[in-house]
């Protein structure tokens, strides 16, 4: 199946930061092992497919080096930055996998950035004895969790677990073993941990494990954003409207900023610009 491939660096504005993400353009889209076989040789945490080439609404599916994923927030904004760039500003509506997402792309002093309106969110108390067993692999002391924010299961078109830790030293220290964690999320139907420290109310830092997907760790993670956003607003932990910057990929050099519009009801807003990473 013919297409074209583009390479993009999302939520950052510097090729040398943000999360790598492939983005395939074909006027249809390729067998499912095709994309797999794609998707493991770009080897990014995801690569998105999206069919046809242009138009305002098309099919998307995305897959990491070792399966396919429900939903990926980067490579949609990624996506979304590279559709404005060979069809336009303006709004493109993807059909997912899990129900459509609108995203609107458009061109702020220059730079192209791209919003996405997340599915409806969801979100459900932690198993207790799941928390203990992330924990546990994670080396993290029962103490040092914020239970201002409790652990969640939290949904925006994935499933994450929401692990809130009380100390920017604590999230900055990230070592796991990898197949045994790798082996709980697949169990438990996670796709990352979204471990997150609040700075301010308005202000967080995310770190986001994905063995699931064959990566150590996310450096941006739009899904899991929207997911966490849904989870304060719908858990009452925050106030709507609200909007919140979440910083990421800080530790693995390369930072990430992700616009995280919560409003009253309804799918989360994640924004952020996209640079390619191609000459």
């Amino acid at each position: 199946m013919s297409g074209t491939l583009y390479r993009l660096a999302a939520f950052t504005d510097d090729p040398s930061g943000g999360n790598p993400a492939g983005v395939w353009l074909g006027e249809a889209l390729p067998e499912p092992a095709e994309m797999q076989r794609i998707a493991a040789e770009v080897g990014y945490s995801e690569t998105a497919f999206i069919a046809p080439a242009e138009g305002e609404r098309r099919i998307v599916r995305y897959y990491s080096p070792e399966a396919e994923v429900s939903f990926c927030g980067h490579a949609t904004v990624a996506s979304g930055v590279q559709m404005g760039r060979l069809s336009g500003a303006g709004t493109y509506m993807l059909d997912t996998a899990v129900g459509e997402v609108m995203v609107t792309v458009n061109q702020v002093e220059g730079e192209w950035q791209a919003s996405l309106v997340s599915v409806t969110p969801e979100f459900r108390p932690a198993e207790p004895e799941l928390v203990e067993d992330v924990r546990e692999l994670l080396g993290w002391q029962a103490d040092e969790l914020d239970l201002e924010i409790p652990p969640a299961r939290a949904y925006a078109g994935a499933w994450h677990l929401v692990l809130a830790c009380k100390t920017e030293q604590r999230l900055a220290r990230l070592e796991y073993d990898f197949e045994r964690l790798k082996a709980l999320m697949l169990r438990e139907g996670l796709t990352t941990l979204q471990l997150v420290w609040r700075e301010s109310a308005e202000r967080f830092h995310a770190r986001d494990p994905f063995p699931v997907g064959g990566v150590v760790e996310d450096p941006a993670t739009g899904a899991a954003a929207a997911a966490l956003g849904g989870y304060l607003r719908d858990a009452g932990l925050l106030q709507a409207p609200a909007q919140l910057t979440i910083l990421q990929g800080e530790t693995m050099g390369r930072p990430s900023r992700l616009q995280v519009d919560i409003p009253l009801s309804g799918g989360i807003v994640v924004t952020g610009q996209a640079v390619s990473l191609e000459g």
